[in-house]
């Protein structure tokens, strides 16, 4: 019976087992060295502040795994032999297989900063890292101060989850507004308002430069290269971003860049061995997408593609139209279609926000036809279906604007915003 292997229990590598399970009747082994069973990721934050335990972030039963008959390997890969088809554990011993897939996501950036293996100092990504948080910061007696390096959607969940325990943070962003390689100015700026506004200390336009070791391997400080300046502090939060967890396949036959790089139907230039999810880089982009994302969806829908491929039906992989949301706090953010942070050539933006400087909408649009290229929206909830829809039927912005309506996800909620916005973007056609 055919053996597949899959590197990794995230939200890939568990779907490309299930979808291959209810395919075929092939031999399936998960190996993972994080924990006993696949979880949430994207849960976390909530078991820290309290909303959750961790049980309830596992989808499935601890008997799911053994009914499908999905084997769960616990150990680390060492090393990847493809011409014997064999994986070495960092344990000592080894197994087979007839086909592998490698879905072992990513891992926090480090930059080479002094003191960035000191105990306090970590990243916000496996289940590790959220034992490590408890023990460094239980409570603000514990952890008296953390700062947070890196201005993305790790670092501001984060800073939720320690504000959530009165644990003072400060909050160091590289760029000059938060997150403005990706948000519009008038987004940016709204969200750099609002972290202030929870009482946390935003400093815009910053780097680390070291952690200070307290000399007994914890953290003390860390000290901000541009000012010189110190600041006491028992966590760290390194959370500029994330990079593809693949150092143990460097040394293999498999191609890598940034990525394992992969072509539409997710193969490896190695017959017989794939990747999926945040680990994969595409060799050619997929239209405007990044040739690697870090997004669960996109590794969900790897992992149904790819089973299709395995199970003898070749698939390629086709994400369909950019959406994703997060949080910012306590405002929900979405983004369909492509809105960039500055309208390139032949691109203009319709920017809307309301009075209480928690709601905004921005719609990104073409000059030379009037379409409607996508659109981002903070406090108010949108329907995915409808703008997938707009999206591909490349409705015109005028109609778009018009039928905002049908969009939304609280209609009885949103009626209040309706009139406002249209009348502001009328406005703005007539001015322009």
């Amino acid at each position: 019976m055919e053996h597949i292997v899959i590197i990794g229990n995230g939200i890939s590598g568990v779907t490309v087992a299930r979808h291959i399970r209810k395919l075929s009747d092939k031999q399936i082994t998960i190996v993972s060295a994080e924990t006993d069973y696949f979880f949430s990721r994207t849960a976390l934050m909530y078991i820290y502040m309290g909303h959750m335990k961790f049980e309830h972030t596992q989808p499935y039963e601890n008997h799911f795994w053994e009914k499908n008959r999905i084997n769960l390997k616990k150990g680390y890969v060492n090393t990847i032999d493809t011409d014997s088809k064999t994986l070495h554990f960092a344990e000592g011993d080894a197994i087979t297989y007839d086909k592998l897939v490698i879905a072992t996501g990513s891992k926090p950036n480090k930059f080479g900063w002094p003191g960035q293996d000191l105990n306090g100092a970590q990243g916000l990504y496996s289940k590790q890292d959220l034992d490590a948080l408890e023990v460094n910061a239980p409570n603000k007696n514990v952890c008296k101060r953390a700062v947070i390096v890196g201005g993305g959607l790790i670092g501001i969940e984060l800073a939720e989850m320690l504000n959530s325990r009165s644990i003072p943070v400060t909050f160091l962003v590289r760029e000059n507004s938060f997150w403005n390689g990706v948000l519009p100015e008038g987004e940016s700026a709204m969200i750099n308002r609002h972290i202030k506004n929870h009482h946390i200390d935003l400093r815009l336009g910053v780097n680390l430069k070291e952690i200070k070791d307290d000399g007994n391997g914890n953290v003390k400080s860390i000290v901000i290269t541009e000012t010189g300046e110190e600041i006491d502090c028992n966590v760290v939060g390194l959370t500029a971003g994330v990079s593809p967890n693949i150092g143990f396949i460097k040394d293999s036959t498999i191609e890598t860049n940034r990525g394992v790089l992969v072509n539409r139907l997710l193969e490896t230039n190695v017959k017989d061995v794939y990747a999926i999810g945040d680990c994969a880089e595409q060799r050619e982009a997929i239209g405007q997408r990044r040739p690697i994302e870090a997004v669960w969806y996109t590794g969900r829908m790897m992992g149904e593609t790819l089973a299709q491929t395995i199970c003898g039906n070749a698939t390629e992989y086709k994400p369909g139209h950019w959406f994703n949301s997060a949080k910012f706090l306590d405002i929900e953010y979405q983004t369909y279609g492509w809105v960039f942070s500055k309208p390139r050539e032949n691109e203009a933006h319709f920017h809307w926000k309301h009075e209480d400087d928690t709601k905004c909408i921005t719609v990104c649009y073409d000059t030379t036809n009037n379409q409607f290229l996508g659109i981002n929206t903070f406090g108010i909830r949108m329907r995915h279906e409808i703008f997938d829809r707009w999206l591909t039927e490349k409705r015109d912005v005028d109609y778009v604007m018009q039928n905002l309506e049908k969009a939304n996800f609280d209609p009885e909620f949103y009626k209040h915003f309706e009139k406002d916005i249209l009348a502001a973007y009328q406005n703005n056609l007539q001015t322009a």
